[in-house]
């Protein structure tokens, strides 16, 4: 699957900001304002103005739908909760080339809310995939005690494990040792 470098950015911060929900058994990740200046830091997100308590409590929010995204039962559902996520935001598409990057486009309107930026440009990123007929990428870890989100971009389709680093390899890891203790038994 093709996706422009705009795309893939508004999918990582998309994921990062789901998954700071603590929803994997980690803590919320977005307690307080540092948190979210922190989180807009890490993904490089401009034209945002002064950060403000309303505007935790408003990304909190669009976390929230886009948690509700990844949790749809099917690509009409998920494409209601996008239409009207990207609805709200007060989409506007424009052109921009700033910080160096070449020509791209951005979905909120100058002067937006932190909260309105994501769920514009994330809400189209989303909206990519299933305009694409690849929902099925927008998964959860399958590690039993792990329900981070992921977007699986193998070519296959195959990725289960939100990092194979550390949920899939302990799994693997686990499995190998139970084998052994049952062929070590016999």
């Amino acid at each position: 699957m093709l996706i422009n470098h705009d795309t893939r950015c508004a999918l990582d911060s998309v994921i990062d900001l789901v998954n700071t929900s603590g929803e994997g058994g980690e803590p919320d990740a977005l307690q307080n304002l540092a948190d979210l200046h922190r989180f807009v830091h890490r993904h490089s997100i401009s034209d945002i103005g002064t950060l403000g308590e309303d505007d935790l409590a408003a990304v909190r929010d669009v976390r929230a739908r886009f948690a509700e995204v990844f949790a749809a039962d099917g690509t009409t559902e998920a494409a209601r909760l996008l239409n009207a996520m990207v609805a709200a935001a007060g989409t506007t598409p424009r052109l921009t080339d700033h910080d160096g990057y070449d020509w791209h486009i951005h979905y909120f309107a100058p002067g937006s809310s932190i909260a309105d930026h994501l769920a514009a440009d994330g809400g189209m990123a989303l909206a990519f995939l299933v305009v694409a007929g690849e929902r099925e990428r927008l998964r959860r870890c399958e590690a039993p005690d792990c329900r981070r989100a992921f977007v699986d971009l193998s070519r296959n389709r195959s990725r289960r494990y939100c990092d194979s680093r550390t949920c899939g390899n302990r799994l693997h890891v686990a499995a190998y040792r139970a084998r052994r203790r049952e062929a070590g038994e016999q």
